[in-house]
C-alpha cells in the first residue's frame, strides 16, 4: 500500500469524515494538521495545486482531492484500487 498522507485542521468536520472513510477502509495515514501553521498550508497548497482547503489527501504521489472527491472515488469503486497501489 503506497504511504496515505493527509492533511487536516482539529475542528474540520470534513476532516474528520474522511479520516473515518480511510480508518473503514484499513488505510494507515499520516496526519499533518494546519492548525495555525501557515507554513504548513502552504507547503499544502503548493503539493495540491493550490487548493488551500482542508482536507487535502495524497496516495504516494498522487493527489485525490478533498473529502467529496475520496467519497466519489469510493462510490465509484475507485478508491481501494487507488488505496492497494
Amino acid at each position: 500500500m503506497p504511504p496515505v498522507v493527509i492533511y487536516t485542521k482539529a475542528t474540520c468536520p470534513y476532516c474528520h469524515a474522511a479520516k473515518a472513510l480511510l480508518k473503514r477502509k484499513g488505510a494507515a495515514f499520516e496526519e499533518i494538521g494546519v492548525d495555525g501553521d501557515r507554513a504548513a498550508q502552504a507547503a499544502m497548497a503548493v503539493r495540491a495545486n493550490g487548493r488551500s482547503t482542508v482536507p487535502q489527501i495524497f496516495v504516494g504521489d498522487r493527489h485525490l482531492g478533498g473529502c467529496d472527491d475520496i467519497h466519489d472515488l469510493d462510490d465509484a469503486g475507485e478508491l481501494d484500487r487507488i488505496l492497494a497501489g
